[in-house]
């Protein structure tokens, strides 16, 4: 599951799970019909129009097949939203249900799933980590850091404040600029502060936003999705 900012961002770390995983030993289907998976709508409100986008997805990854998103958000709205969009409707909150069950966060299928920490990595360098906001929604906690820890040359530096929203958030950002304007000020002190080399995170989202407030300040931190970074020789 590409997810929208994946696939119109950042599609060079969709790209990257798929390079993986197929290392890993996996075959991958790419279910064309896949479009938003109705979070934006769902985040403003609009419950009926979330629920039809469900739908829509649910019928798309339709079947027995493990579901791997590279977005925490994404996964959370699969996992957590979609069965109490349906709590009404009992075929539909089964069938949720049966796709929550199956779909995960790509740090978290490869290291609780798969139990795979080492992937033959190399980064010489500082690497910090921004904790994204759904991965509390998901239950996980220092699945991106382990991953980290075992990137060779890597030094992982921890940041203040790490589980703090970037602000970001989706329609958040635009509905409030100057409250996420000042968040993304504050993570990107937060960064600086550590003198890293390399930021990840797990979201296309959060990867924009301080990415892009790194940038306009002039400040030349690389900035990657997780599965980016695995991929570095």
């Amino acid at each position: 599951m590409i997810t929208c900012l994946g696939d119109s961002i950042r599609p060079e770390a969709g790209k990257a799970v798929v390079r993986i995983l197929r290392r890993l030993g996996h075959s991958l289907d790419f279910p064309q019909a896949q479009t938003c998976c109705g979070q934006p709508m769902f985040n403003s409100g609009y419950a009926d129009l979330a629920r039809e986008q469900a739908r829509h997805t649910i019928r798309t990854f339709a079947g027995e097949q493990t579901v791997v998103c590279p977005s925490g958000s994404c996964a959370a709205m699969v996992k957590v939203e979609y069965p109490h969009l349906f709590d009404n409707e009992p075929e539909w909150h089964e069938r949720a249900l049966d796709l929550a069950r199956r779909t995960f966060e790509f740090s978290d299928f490869l290291v609780n799933q798969l139990q795979v920490l080492e992937l033959g990595a190399r980064y010489d360098g500082k690497v910090a980590y921004h904790y994204a906001c759904h991965l509390r929604m998901l239950g996980q906690t220092n699945e991106v850091e382990r991953l980290v820890r075992h990137v060779a040359g890597a030094t992982y530096v921890p940041i203040a404040r790490q589980d703090q929203c970037c602000g970001f958030g989706g329609s958040f950002a635009i509905r409030y600029p100057q409250i996420s304007g000042n968040l993304v000020d504050d993570k990107m002190r937060c960064v600086l502060s550590t003198d890293a080399d390399c930021l990840v995170s797990t979201d296309a989202g959060c990867l924009m936003n301080i990415g892009g407030r790194l940038h306009r300040e002039r400040h030349p931190i690389e900035v990657l999705h997780i599965a980016e970074l695995l991929e570095r020789r």
